[in-house]
């Protein structure tokens, strides 16, 4: 099961999405594919500071939001995160607020999340990626 990053949803809606991105959701079913209402929130922050919010939100709204199942950040994944940023920080190692978030979601729902930003999360301990963009 998957957690779709910002960058993986916002790639399909490109003019010329990935090609591996788009073979592997379709070979993907729809019941293992999720993304989190902290991409959400990013979607639509990035949205409505464009010139073109409209058609992004358009596109989002017409065939990427339907057709994904969208996790909250709820009290379980709250204690993930807070042990996460606390181990991070004792590590000396950062971590944008946003992403560690994402990190959290997808550790306490055991899914893999999939991004093109790997440097992004790769010092979360227990985090799995896969990178379907660049493959």
């Amino acid at each position: 099961m998957y957690l779709f990053d910002t960058d993986i949803l916002s790639n399909i809606i490109k003019q010329k999405p990935s090609e591996i991105l788009i073979q592997k959701l379709l070979d993907t079913p729809k019941e293992l594919q999720f993304t989190s209402a902290i991409n959400i929130g990013e979607i639509y922050y990035g949205a409505n500071r464009s010139l073109r919010k409209d058609r992004i939100l358009n596109a989002f709204d017409m065939y990427v939001f339907p057709n994904i199942n969208v996790l909250p950040f709820d009290e379980d994944c709250g204690r993930v995160f807070g042990e996460l940023k606390a181990d991070l920080e004792k590590n000396g190692t950062g971590c944008s607020e946003p992403d560690l978030r994402i990190a959290s979601i997808t550790i306490q729902n055991n899914l893999t999340l999939v991004t093109g930003n790997i440097r992004h999360f790769k010092n979360i301990p227990g985090l799995m990626i896969e990178n379907w963009i660049n493959h």
